[in-house]
């Protein structure tokens, strides 16, 4: 397999690892077109947009968006039926998650200041969520798990989960989770349609407040599109993992934790820094010997030889360099110390200390979330987490006496802004 190989060494290394990092993440205009005219249909036309729309795409006869909504008897009998192994593990992997986000939860807060004015925040959670989740094959009960729990634990009064089922194709492990999670609505519909009926209402689907949850090229051009008229999350781009490796871990280990990412699909990125030439050289074999027994092997190749890289640093420390640059997704650190060595990195989404943690448990079942930042935008933003699902109001009860003094701060700013109604309102309250 022909995967990059360079060291930063090199004189041309700032050059190549950013021609590695580049990610076109322009718009398709023709998709844009496309998105365009569908929410616009919706928003004017409703349910019998929305129906078209499924009609055409995914392949569904319905006579009306009720026989499309599908109800908490069937999500729970869709629980019921797993295999006790697999209903086990989807209910231990949401404990764990609800667990880890109950730490999350903002309260609010008050303070009197010494004349009898107080100052505060209030919390309250969004009153209602839509939460997009791929349907058909492509179906991923964890996305529901890291959507629905933490808009749960922040306390949305209201989950409406859309999935599209091709064909009348549904998952049963994604109806299960949405059972765990205590999901409130769900309706078979996908695509741009579905984003622009959460965003705008029809007479079946209640408009949201914010939107979450990943899609496909349609969905994403939708989410942006939409944004203003509701919150979304983010609009995320391709899968990305970063390992740090000192060369004491197992090379079968290491390679199979970038196959973990690359399988997703072909424009996915898979790193490894390390400062021992033999260990890349021993991690190359294993991925030359493992990707046949891979059923994604052409993924995971593609992946690999357009976007991925194994790369030779002076140190540890330098790999800590690189790493905070690149800003990765997922960051694992396969070194002897990898708390001590956390405390070097500013900016990735999530970060897997020691040689155990693959980045799979992750995806599944640790705890934290898995909706993360990519595309080096984790310099800025955070995981998705109980907050994204709270907002704060600010309180201000200012008493009289507190009114004369910050009544003459405002009215003198006020006027030197030339703005009149300003200062004249502040003045009002003040006494002689």
């Amino acid at each position: 397999m022909n995967i990059r190989r360079f060291s930063s060494n090199d004189a041309s290394f700032d050059q190549d690892l950013k021609a590695l990092l580049a990610f076109e993440t322009a718009q398709d205009d023709q998709i844009d077109t496309v998105v365009a005219d569908i929410l616009r249909n919706v928003k004017t036309r409703g349910d019998a947009a929305v129906l078209e729309y499924t009609q055409r795409f995914d392949r569904l006869q319905a006579d009306s968006m009720a026989t499309l909504e599908i109800g908490q008897a069937e999500l729970q009998a869709a629980l019921d039926s797993l295999p006790a192994e697999q209903r086990d593990a989807l209910q231990q992997a949401a404990q764990r998650v609800r667990d880890y986000h109950q730490k999350q939860l903002m309260t609010s807060w008050t303070y009197t200041e010494a004349d009898g004015t107080l100052l505060g925040q209030q919390v309250t959670a969004l009153d209602r969520v839509g939460l997009y989740v791929p349907g058909g094959k492509a179906a991923y009960p964890s996305s529901v798990l890291m959507n629905a729990i933490p808009a749960k634990v922040a306390g949305v009064a209201e989950l409406i989960m859309v999935v599209p089922t091709p064909g009348g194709e549904k998952n049963p492990l994604v109806l299960a989770a949405a059972a765990v999670c205590g999901v409130d609505r769900v309706f078979c519909i996908g695509g741009a349609q579905a984003v622009g009926a959460l965003a705008y209402g029809t007479e079946t689907v209640p408009q949201v407040d914010k939107i979450v949850g990943p899609g496909n090229a349609y969905v994403a051009a939708a989410k942006r599109r939409v944004f203003g008229v509701v919150g979304i999350d983010m609009v995320a781009g391709p899968s990305e993992i970063l390992v740090i490796c000192d060369g004491k871990t197992n090379p079968d280990w290491v390679a199979m934790d970038l196959f973990s990412q690359a399988e997703h699909d072909e424009l996915a990125q898979a790193i490894l820094l390390s400062p021992d030439a033999a260990f890349l050289d021993q991690v190359q074999a294993s991925i030359e010997r493992l990707v046949e027994e891979m059923p994604r092997k052409e993924i995971i190749r593609t992946s690999l030889q357009n976007r991925g890289a194994l790369i030779q640093v002076k140190d540890l420390e330098q790999a800590a360099e690189i790493a905070n640059y690149i800003a990765p997704e997922h960051l694992e650190l396969s070194v002897d110390d990898p708390l001590a060595f956390s405390k070097k990195i500013r900016h990735a989404g999530a970060i897997f200390m020691g040689r155990d943690t693959c980045e799979a448990l992750g995806d599944y079942c640790a705890g934290p979330n898995h909706v993360l930042p990519t595309s080096r935008t984790a310099r800025f933003s955070s995981p998705l987490g109980v907050y994204d699902f709270q907002k704060r109001s600010s309180l201000i009860m200012v008493s009289s006496e507190g009114a004369q003094k910050m009544g003459r701060i405002a009215a003198t700013l006020a006027y030197g802004e030339g703005l009149q109604a300003h200062a004249r309102s502040a003045e009002y309250r003040l006494k002689g």
